[in-house]
C-alpha cells in the first residue's frame, strides 16, 4: 500500500520537476487550484484512503434543494445591504450545536470580540450539505448567490486550452502515470472546472470586498477558498485563516517543501504561493513547526482554541473509566479502523478481559456506516461495544471518561491528549500526520490488536499541552484586530 509521505513526496517532486506552483493556465495559477484535489483523488485511486464515507446526496436531494438555493440567493444575497463593515467572516460550512445553537467551532469566538471591540462584521456562510443550520441574523449572509452562479458558469462556459497548456497537461498526465501507474483520463476536466470556479468566484468575491471594505478577512479552510483568497490580496486586504485540523508536512493544504520565500504582497507578508492567506491563526505554538509553510514563522500566530478550552472545563472533573477504550474514527479510513476495533473486542472478550469499547464516528459517518462498516453492525450488538453515532454525547465526556484512545490521524487525537488518554495511533494511512508525537513517545504506534493489547500499559511521555493546544491570547488577538 502507498503510504501518505510516499504519496505526498511525489507530489512534490512533479510540481518541482514542472514548477508547477508557478505556472499559469488561462492566466490562473491552476495547480494551486487542483493540487489537494488531485491528491485525494490519488490517495483513493491507489487505495490508501477511502471515501469519506459522508452521505451522498441523491438526485431527488439535488432537486429539492435548488429551490432554497434560489430563495437564498435573493433573501441572504451578500451583495445586497449598503454597510460597509471592518471585517468579513468566512466560516467553516459545518456547525456544531453549542451554546443551543449550531455555530460553527472555529469562528464562533470572533463575533463576541468584535462586538466587544465595537467592531462591525458580516459572516458569509456556505451550506454544509446544501443545507444552512444556523439561525438567520442582520450579522449573517448566505454564500448561495455565488456558488450557485458558479455553478451555472461551469455548465455555460469552456476553456481552450492553447497548445502549451496542453502540453504541460500531458506532461503531468505522463508522470502521474511513471509516479503512481495511474491513468488520469480526466485531467483537463479537473483543471478546467477548477479554472472556471475560480474566474467567476474571483470577480464576485471582489465585487463583494470592493462592496464591503473590510479592513480584514477571516477564514476557514483557505485551500478550499483560493478564489477569495487571490481576491482579497489583490484588493490589499489581510487574509487571516483559523486553524481547523490538523496540519503536518504531508497536509498539501499547507505545506510547500520546495518554495523559498522571495516574493513580497500587498500586505508585506513574504510568501511565494498567491493564493495562500497572509496569516494563519494557530492553535499553538506547535503548528509553527508543523510543515514547512510558504508564508515567514512570524506569520503562523498561536492564538489559541477558545472552543476547546471552554467546553473542555465541562469535563475535567469527571472520573475516568480505567477500562474503556474510545475509538477515534474518521472517513477515509473508517473501514480499517471499524475491522480492527471489531477485532480487538473479539481478543479481549475471549480473554475474558473486562474492557468496554466505545466507537465515535465522525458526524460524516453517522448515515451510513452500519452499510459500510459490517463489522462494527455486529460488534455493536455485544453489551460491552458502543457505537456514538449522534453528536448528543459531547466527545470532550468521552476523552474525559476514558482511560485510553485509539485513532489514525484525526485532530480530536490532540485533543484526547489535552485529557490524559494514553493513546494509540494504529498504523494506517495518514499516520505520517502525527509523526512527531509517536518520536516524541506521546502517543504509541501498533500494528496489530495484539501490539495494542500488549502496551496497555505504556506510560506516555509528560509534554507542555498548552504547546499544542495554548489558552486563548485576547491581548494578541485584540492587537491582530486593531
Amino acid at each position: 500500500m502507498w503510504s501518505v509521505k510516499k504519496i505526498a513526496n511525489a507530489f512534490f517532486d512533479i510540481e518541482s520537476k514542472f514548477n508547477l506552483n508557478h505556472e499559469k493556465i488561462h492566466g490562473v495559477y491552476f495547480w494551486q487550484l487542483v493540487r489537494m484535489y488531485l491528491y485525494y483523488d490519488v490517495a483513493r485511486k491507489l487505495n490508501t484512503f477511502g471515501s469519506a464515507q459522508q452521505q451522498s446526496l441523491t438526485v431527488i436531494d439535488k432537486i429539492n434543494s435548488f429551490l432554497p438555493f434560489i430563495k437564498n440567493s435573493i433573501k441572504s444575497n451578500p451583495f445586497s445591504g449598503k454597510d460597509k463593515v471592518d471585517v468579513l467572516i468566512f466560516d467553516h460550512p459545518r456547525k456544531v450545536m453549542y451554546q443551543d445553537q449550531y455555530r460553527d467551532i472555529y469562528t464562533c469566538f470572533l463575533t463576541r470580540y468584535l462586538e466587544e471591540y465595537s467592531k462591525s462584521y458580516e459572516i458569509i456562510e456556505s451550506p454544509y450539505l446544501n443545507k444552512h443550520y444556523t439561525n438567520k441574523s442582520k450579522n449573517i449572509r448566505y454564500n448561495d448567490r455565488i456558488l450557485l452562479g458558479s455553478y451555472i458558469h461551469k455548465k455555460t462556459n469552456s476553456i481552450h486550452f492553447n497548445d502549451e497548456e496542453k502540453e504541460l497537461i500531458q506532461d503531468i498526465y505522463n508522470e502521474f502515470l511513471i509516479q503512481f501507474n495511474i491513468h488520469m483520463d480526466n485531467l483537463e476536466d479537473i483543471i478546467e472546472d477548477h479554472i472556471l470556479n475560480f474566474e467567476y468566484e474571483y470577480e464576485k468575491y471582489k465585487k463583494l470586498i470592493l462592496k464591503k471594505s473590510p479592513k480584514q478577512v477571516y477564514v476557514v479552510v483557505a485551500y478550499e477558498n483560493k478564489a477569495l483568497v487571490a481576491a482579497c490580496q489583490d484588493l490589499g486586504v489581510e487574509v487571516l485563516e483559523l486553524q481547523h485540523g490538523t496540519i503536518s508536512n504531508y497536509h498539501l493544504g499547507y505545506s510547500y517543501p520546495n518554495e523559498h520565500i522571495v516574493n513580497v504582497n500587498k500586505n508585506n507578508t513574504l510568501s511565494t504561493i498567491e493564493y495562500f492567506p497572509d496569516k494563519l491563526l494557530s492553535f499553538g505554538d506547535y503548528w509553527a513547526d508543523a510543515c514547512t509553510y510558504p508564508i515567514k514563522k512570524t506569520n503562523i500566530i498561536p492564538l489559541g482554541y477558545p472552543y476547546f478550552e471552554e467546553c473542555s472545563k465541562d469535563f475535567v472533573n469527571i472520573k475516568k473509566n480505567k477500562n474503556q477504550i474510545l475509538f477515534i474514527s474518521q472517513g477515509v479510513i473508517g473501514k480499517y479502523l471499524s475491522k480492527f476495533a471489531y477485532e480487538l473486542l473479539v481478543k479481549l472478550n475471549n480473554r475474558n478481559v473486562k474492557f468496554k469499547i466505545v466507537y465515535k464516528l465522525h458526524p460524516g459517518e453517522y448515515e451510513n456506516w452500519k452499510v459500510n462498516y459490517p463489522e462494527l453492525l455486529e460488534a455493536s450488538e455485544f453489551s460491552n461495544f458502543e457505537v456514538i453515532d449522534n453528536s448528543k454525547i459531547p466527545l470532550y465526556k468521552l476523552f474525559a471518561e476514558s482511560q485510553y484512545q485509539v485513532g489514525a490521524f484525526s485532530t480530536a487525537i490532540y485533543e484526547g491528549l489535552q485529557f490524559d488518554c494514553k493513546t494509540f495511533i494504529v498504523n494506517l494511512p495518514g499516520v505520517e500526520y502525527v509523526e512527531n508525537l509517536i518520536e516524541e513517545n506521546i502517543v504509541r504506534l501498533v500494528s496489530s490488536v495484539n501490539d495494542l493489547i500488549n502496551n496497555l500499559d505504556f506510560t506516555p511521555k509528560t509534554y507542555d499541552k498548552d504547546y499544542i493546544f495554548k489558552s486563548f491570547d485576547e491581548d494578541l488577538f485584540r492587537k491582530i484586530i486593531y
